[in-house]
């Protein structure tokens, strides 16, 4: 199975695991010029941008160290983008990862603040 293909059945996985956490799926893989966003879900009042990470063991190191300040500032871009595009104004927001450590599902709720 190649990258692309293990990381949509990780994505998946995060999706189904947030739905069962109560949360709405807004979209999915949403791209433009800026980035990037996983998934796009809500949870009550907040729009959350998830960003989903795999690592099948620990070798490279947890999944949720993988989204550094780079790709933070990538998806705070494609975020902004969002948000003007589908006419959003100013929800509130917040950036959530889901880790995904071999079978262990771990969800870090504000994760990290936008980067502008």
């Amino acid at each position: 199975m190649n990258k692309r293909k293990i990381g949509s059945c990780h994505e998946e996985e995060a999706a189904a695991f947030l739905e069962k956490q109560g949360l709405f799926i807004v979209t999915k893989n949403f791209r433009c010029k800026s980035g990037e966003i996983d998934l796009i879900v809500r949870d009550g009042k907040y729009l959350v941008f998830v960003e989903v990470k795999y690592r099948s063991n620990k070798e490279s190191g947890y999944a949720s160290a993988a989204v550094d300040y780079r790709k933070q500032k990538r998806i705070s871009q494609a975020a902004q983008f969002f948000l003007l595009r589908y006419g959003y104004g100013e929800p509130p927001c917040r950036f959530d990862v889901v880790a995904i450590d071999g079978e262990q599902i771990q969800w870090i709720k504000n994760a990290f603040d936008y980067c502008g």
